[in-house]
């Protein structure tokens, strides 16, 4: 069946939260100052209904197997948002689900007018990280807004 890609709603909280939490103990991420233990991942439809914020899903036969999104990050400079919770589930790897979520995503960020794309990673991450490069983020020498999610050591940025 096909891959749609559609905005969260709030039956989606619960999947999506375990497709998350999942994903990050599968890369032994899973632990404090990440989105593992921010509340707010069980809400993901809450959060995104902040104004200049967009929250994708990748959903095949009924079934949520990825989500990507951006989010207007206090404390990030003027005209830039954040690329946040882009994850997708270990079955759906290699299938170009995380680079279409992705370009959703920055497609969103364009639409309402961002300038930059800032990301917060791990180098665990590895995948990801070149996906990112091939998309043309560059890695920061330090973060930048107020995430809460201290524990990630990887800051990139995309000029629009």
């Amino acid at each position: 069946m096909a891959i749609t890609i559609r905005k969260i709603t709030a039956q989606d909280n619960t999947a999506t939260a375990s497709m998350i939490r999942t994903i990050l103990r599968e890369f032994k991420i899973d632990k404090p100052g990440t989105v593992y233990t921010d509340p707010t991942t069980d809400e993901l439809s809450i959060v995104f209904e902040h104004p200049q914020s967009a929250y994708w899903l990748a959903e095949e036969d009924g079934v949520i197997i990825g989500g990507c999104g951006i989010y207007p990050t206090e404390g990030l400079p003027d005209g830039c948002v954040e690329l946040v919770k882009l994850y997708t589930s270990s079955s759906s790897r290699g299938k170009g689900i995380g680079k279409m979520l992705m370009e959703k995503s920055i497609a969103s960020a364009q639409h309402f007018g961002y300038n930059e794309v800032y990301l917060e990673s791990f180098p665990e991450l590895t995948t990801a990280i070149g996906m990112y490069e091939r998309a043309g983020f560059k890695k920061l020498a330090a973060p930048l807004g107020n995430s809460g999610h201290f524990a990630c050591n990887v800051w990139m940025l995309l000029v629009l």
